[in-house]
This record gives structure tokens, C-alpha cells and sequence, in this order.
């Protein structure tokens, strides 16, 4: 089924529940300041949403560029990751300072939300932290999210391997998947995806995210820390969890003009749905084990819809406990699936010459490619 543009932009102004996220590039100036010019009519159109009856959250980059700039520190010096912590812990004062007043002059009330991987990899934090959430929604505060940069050094440190978090692109995904937010729009310095790595047409509607497309997202570091490549992961996030996202350029006009009906950047849709539990062990959960299982073990799995058993493991590379998030990998490495432990790895390797042994349960199992 492909979606024609009038029903794409007729579900995003239907959306009740939105994630923005602004990108470094977008908030920050030339010289590590605010960029007010870029900002300020950001902020009147998220007050216009809300104004429409709409609940936003407002995901903001910003903090280590701002801190670096108030220090007077150089690009260079920002290579050393305690100088990076030291400028946020400097930088999220001024965010959430300007963010406060600009807010302020139309009476809207703002809470800070810092948040790191740990608050979504347990299940009971990231209960909590819906709570919260739903709870700042229903007083009617707009919750202002950043990665706690100073406690925390997944985005830090550019890390993209074995989890899911690591840039303010894909937290804002995953603040999106947990609120059962409708729409996730990413504000940055492009205009969108384009046709080719260094020109071409922006691509308007994306309902599959291919190899292909990771490979045109693949170049350079675009639009901030997290480059293209990221923003195609918060996208395939939000289009699992049922929702609609949208890469566009941040400019002062492009949130009013999404929402009168208008096609600018690339928009993300799908018409399939993953439920919460399956999207936690995909996205959100750290991933404490690597399992290498035989080609039988990974038939089953991806054609036959069948658990994981330990007679299909060859050798497990991780320790990890019961209810663990484990990797799911082929003789030949790459990892097809993840999925929640029945039993610890050292109970695996004792049981694996029984055929009975279930390693992982079925339900609890989720393909990756």
C-alpha cells in the first residue's frame, strides 16, 4: 500500500501527542551561542501547537556547544570527553535558561527532563519515567529533554554499536515510542534526505527503510553529532511504534508550515506497528550478551517462528542473567535478532546438549534484518 502526500500530512495534523527535537546546529550560533534567530519562532509555533490542544515534548541539543562557547573553549578541546561533560554541566544552565524566558513571555510553563540509556534499559525506570511524563503532559508543562551529557557518556562518546541510545536523535525516538507520541519531527541543518550523498532531490515520502537508504545516509556527519545515519533510526523508531516522523530543515517557518498541510523534508510512514514489549527489546534495552547460533537456530527463528533453543547456540561471547537482552548472531556475525533470556548464559552453556533447553521464548523475540 503507498500513502498518497494528502493522507500523510492529513495523519501528522491529526496528531495529538508530538516529539520536536532540535539539533545543535539549530539552536547553537557561529560562536557557541543561542541562536535566538532560529529558536524564537520555534518556540511560537510549539506554543501555537499547544494553544490547538496538542501535548508537545521538546527534545533540545545544545548544552556542550553552549558550554564550550561561554568557556571559550575551541573545537579541538572537545576531543577530551571530561572537557565535554564540564561544557554541558556549563551549557544546559543557558539552555534551559533561554529556553525559560522565551517560554515564559507566552505564559508556558517548562520542566527539564535529563534523562540517560539507563532510565529506557530498565523496564521499572522507564515505567517511572512515563509516569512523569504523562503526568508534566496532563498539568500542561512543556517537558524540555536532554541526555544528562554530565553523568552520562553514551552520546559522549559516540557510541552506535550495541545499543540503540547514543545521540539526542534517537533519545527523541525513544521518548516518542514511550509516550505513544504520533509524530516525531527532527529540526536540522538539511532539508531532508536526499537522492545522493552530495546532491540531488530531497526523497518526500519513505514507507520502507532499505540498505539502500542507510547507504545514502552512510556519508558524512550531517545535521549535527548524530549524522543522517541516526535520524534514519529514530524514523524506523517511530514508524514501529505506528507513528509519523518527519527530517526537515530547522528553520524559523517549517513547524507551521508541516501543520498547514505542506510537504517539506522527508516523511516517514508505515502502516505495520510494533507493540511495546517487542520495541523495548529492539530499541531501548541495553544488550548485556551476544549469542552465536547455528544456521538451524536461525532458520527457525526467521522462517519457522520458532524460540530460541540451546541446542541451537555454538557459543555464547557475553555473560548475561536471566531477563537479559541478548544479541542474536549467525556463525557468520551478523546479528538477525534480539530477544529476553529464559535462563543466564552459564546455565546455557551446562544445559546445551539439551534439545528441550529454550534459551529464548518466541514472544519475547524480535527480528532485527
Amino acid at each position: 500500500m503507498t500513502l498518497s502526500s494528502n493522507i500523510v500530512a492529513d495523519r501528522l495534523r491529526a496528531s495529538r501527542r508530538l516529539v520536536i527535537k532540535l539539533g545543535t546546529s539549530t539552536v547553537t550560533g557561529a560562536e557557541g551561542e543561542v541562536c535566538l534567530e532560529r529558536i524564537t519562532p520555534i518556540v511560537r509555533s510549539i506554543v501555537a501547537l499547544k494553544d490547538e490542544g496538542r501535548q508537545v515534548v521538546l527534545v533540545s541539543s545544545g548544552a556542550v556547544g553552549l558550554g564550550a562557547g561561554r568557556l571559550g573553549l575551541s573545537r579541538s578541546r572537545l576531543n577530551d570527553l571530561v572537557v565535554r561533560q564540564a561544557c554541558a554541566a556549563v551549557g544546559q544552565s543557558l539552555l534551559m535558561a533561554t529556553y525559560g524566558q522565551l517560554f515564559a513571555t507566552h505564559n508556558l510553563k517548562i520542566a527539564q527532563v535529563l534523562l540517560t540509556e539507563e532510565d529506557f534499559a530498565d523496564r521499572s525506570r522507564c515505567q517511572n519515567l512515563r509516569g512523569t511524563m504523562e503526568k508534566l503532559l496532563k498539568f500542561g508543562v512543556l517537558p524540555i529533554v536532554n541526555e544528562n551529557d554530565t553523568v552520562s557518556t553514551a552520546e559522549l562518546e559516540y557510541r552506535g554499536t550495541s545499543s540503540f541510545f547514543g545521540d539526542n536523535d534517537r533519545l527523541a525516538a525513544l521518548v516518542m515510542s514511550k509516550l505513544e507520541s504520533e509524530a516525531l519531527i527532527l529540526l536540522t541543518d538539511v532539508e531532508g534526505l536526499m537522492t545522493s550523498k552530495d546532491q540531488g532531490d530531497i526523497i518526500p515520502l519513505v514507507e520502507v527503510i532499505t540498505p539502500e537508504l542507510r547507504l545514502l545516509a552512510s556519508g558524512p556527519a550531517v545535521g549535527g553529532r548524530g549524522g543522517m545515519l541516526s535520524k534514519l533510526d529514530a524514523a524506523e523508531l517511530a514508524m514501529r511504534s505506528g507513528g509519523i516522523a518527519v527530517i526537515a530543515s530547522g528553520r524559523a517557518d517549517t513547524v507551521e508550515r508541516l501543520f498547514a498541510g505542506e510537504q517539506i523534508g522527508t516523511t516517514f510512514v508505515s502502516t505495520s506497528r510494533m507493540h511495546g514489549k517487542r520495541r523495548w527489546i529492539a530499541y531501548a534495552a541495553n544488550v548485556r550478551g551476544r549469542v552465536i547460533v547455528n544456521s538451524g537456530a536461525r532458520d527457525a527463528i526467521v522462517n519457522g517462528k520458532g524460540s530460541l533453543l540451546t541446542s541451537g547456540v555454538i557459543r555464547i561471547e557475553q555473560e548475561f542473567a536471566p531477563s537479559d537482552v541478548v544479541s542474536i548472531v549467525d556463525a557468520e556475525g551478523h546479528e538477525f535478532a534480539r530477544g529476553m533470556a529464559s535462563r543466564a548464559s552459564s546455565d546455557t552453556v551446562d544445559a546445551s546438549t539439551r534439545k528441550s533447553g529454550v534459551l529464548v521464548m518466541r514472544d519475547n523475540i524480535v527480528i532485527m534484518a
